[in-house]
């Protein structure tokens, strides 16, 4: 095969999302670290997947336009930051092949090297071992095939995941903690397996299927929080349109005061438009004007179950706003108001009560997720369009969210998004205490990051699978407790290790302690901790909250 166009490139990255279905498990499984997590498999599939539906929606089949569609696809549906970089990978090869109708080996050689480039210059502190480094080997090895004078993209292919594989096998003398726990790069073997489908699909070995959007539900999750009874525009209206010379401004300047949560993306021959509004009709007769209208959905939010179906889709995949499967450059979300205040606050949350407290706080959006839970791109940009502030500040509350977040700022055009890299939720608590309305942005950033570094954290949750970390032997189903996300202590009690954690984040020198419960302790249990805690120290301040939140026990601060 001496050149690919664009349906073959379509072909490709669903090869690539079937396999990656079919072992996004096992990939899950070479997670070194045994707490509940965002499993890299998962994360990498979902990614993926948005990579391309996005694709399918390509106006025609130049593997550039498809391309381009798959990169701006995988941005908005990455979760997790192998699904982040993975994004980054996908943005990399598009502008290696941009411009061309087909590429040739020599150039899909190019845009896997320029996508692993592009992952690197992605990550502020780049991590030997991990799918960068696999991804770089790939990328070496298809260049160099090429340079030799070979032409047939399979070949060259080859050449390239045998490279891979090659350093893959390394990986664990790169990382420490692969190799006490004998497992190779999680993120590189997802990279591989993307690779390898490429290589199946194109010698015919995989039976190929259309990606379409679906209802599986991989991930439980639930989006935001808003009391839909009191909402102003209480029909959400999204729809295609197509024809010839349409024009995104216009319809931005005509229909920009008729709803909020508005957003128009597209080309001149094909726009998605979705809004919140009052007349769903009004919309559609306008809209009419400039062309056919396809995929048109109305959902009335006012009614529960209606409203619960349109907040509970997947995120990235089947949801409400479809940003996924857009084939343009930049996505431009508007939320639309006659004012807009200086500031206001996303925060990404894991349970009711957390959530609760956080609009207590004076959050304006929350986006559930966290571990095993990782929202995208997308449904960030989702939340931060729906908040009539300037400037918003993203709270992510969890490292493997913050890549994910830092993306928001290259989808959203109206307003300004500043992530402060929040770990953890008492993290997220104290970084909302350092806000000031009357400071800056820079101030505030600033004042924010110090109230964070103030907190210490940790955790409570159990062992997924056996494992050994450091010293420790770890069996699955044993309670672990974890300090600053290091695993510090276990055993088969819950109330032994929660106070075993607090011993080394030295509360009895601290202000504040402060104690989050899950959704699998009782009251009186949390209650008794805090008894414990305040006959220890009856001079510290104690505040327990029902937390809700799932596969963590407790979630701690002390300050």
């Amino acid at each position: 095969m001496k050149t690919i166009d664009g349906q073959k490139w379509k072909e490709l990255l669903n090869s690539g999302v079937q396999v990656l279905e079919q072992q996004k498990k096992d990939i899950d499984l070479l997670n070194v670290f045994p707490v509940p997590d965002g499993d890299t498999g998962t994360n990498m599939y979902l990614t993926f997947k948005a990579a391309a539906s996005a694709a399918e929606k390509a106006n025609n089949n130049s593997i550039s336009d498809v391309a381009n569609a798959a990169s701006m696809g995988s941005l908005m549906g990455a979760r997790g930051n192998s699904g982040v970089i993975l994004s980054q990978i996908m943005r990399g090869i598009f502008k290696g092949l941009e411009g061309l109708a087909e590429a040739n080996a020599k150039q899909l050689a190019h845009a896997l090297q320029n996508g692993s480039e592009t992952a690197y210059k992605a990550v502020m502190k780049p991590v030997e071992g991990t799918i960068l480094t696999v991804a770089k080997e790939v990328a070496k090895g298809a260049v160099h095939s090429s340079k030799s004078g070979e032409k047939d993209i399979i070949t060259v292919l080859k050449a390239a995941y045998d490279k891979g594989q090659e350093i893959l096998k390394k990986t664990p003398d790169m990382l420490p903690a692969l190799k006490q726990a004998g497992v190779v790069d999680a993120g590189g073997q997802g990279y591989l397996v993307i690779i390898g489908s490429f290589i199946s699909a194109l010698e015919g070995k995989i039976n190929l299927v259309q990606v379409a959007d679906s209802d599986e539900k991989s991930i439980e999750t639930k989006k935001g929080i808003s009391m839909v009874g009191e909402l102003e525009y209480p029909y959400c209206t999204e729809f295609l349109v197509k024809g010839a010379g349409i024009s995104i401004d216009a319809i931005k300047r005509d229909l920009g005061q008729k709803g909020d949560c508005f957003l128009v993306v597209g080309t001149e021959e094909v726009v998605k438009i979705h809004i919140h509004s009052k007349n769903p009709g009004g919309i559609l007769d306008y809209a009419i004007k400039w062309g056919s209208l396809h995929e048109v959905k109305i959902h009335n939010m006012l009614d529960q179950n209606e409203a619960m179906s349109h907040s509970s889709n997947e995120p990235g995949e089947n949801s409400d706003t479809g940003i996924a499967n857009v084939d343009i450059e930049k996505t431009e979300i508007q939320s639309v108001n006659t004012e807009f205040k200086e500031y206001g606050l996303v925060a990404v949350a894991m349970g009711d009560g957390i959530a609760e407290i956080f609009k207590s706080l004076g959050v304006d959006q929350i986006v559930f997720g966290g571990q095993t839970m990782n929202p995208s791109t997308n449904d960030l940009a989702e939340a931060v369009s729906k908040v009539q502030a300037k400037n918003v500040f993203i709270l992510p509350n969890n490292k493997n969210i913050t890549m994910a977040a830092r993306q928001v700022n290259e989808v959203v055009d109206n307003k300004q998004v500043c992530v402060i890299p929040t770990s953890s939720i008492p993290q997220g608590i104290s970084a909302i205490l350092g806000f000031n309305p009357d400071l800056t942005l820079e101030e505030n950033e600033k004042s924010m990051s110090e109230a964070v570094s103030l907190v210490m954290s940790g955790d409570v949750t159990y062992a997924v699978r056996n494992s050994q970390y450091g010293e420790l032997n770890i069996a699955e189903g044993d309670i672990l407790g974890l300090v600053e996300g290091k695993i510090v202590t276990t055993a088969r009690d819950i109330i032994q290790v929660t106070k075993e954690v607090l011993e080394k984040m030295d509360w009895r020198k601290k202000d504040l302690v402060t104690a989050f419960y899950g959704q699998d302790v009782a009251e009186e249990d949390a209650e008794a901790l805090r008894d414990w805690l305040e006959s220890e120290n009856p001079d510290i301040e104690v505040e327990i909250h029902a937390g809700k939140q799932p596969l963590y026990y407790y979630i701690l601060g002390v300050e």
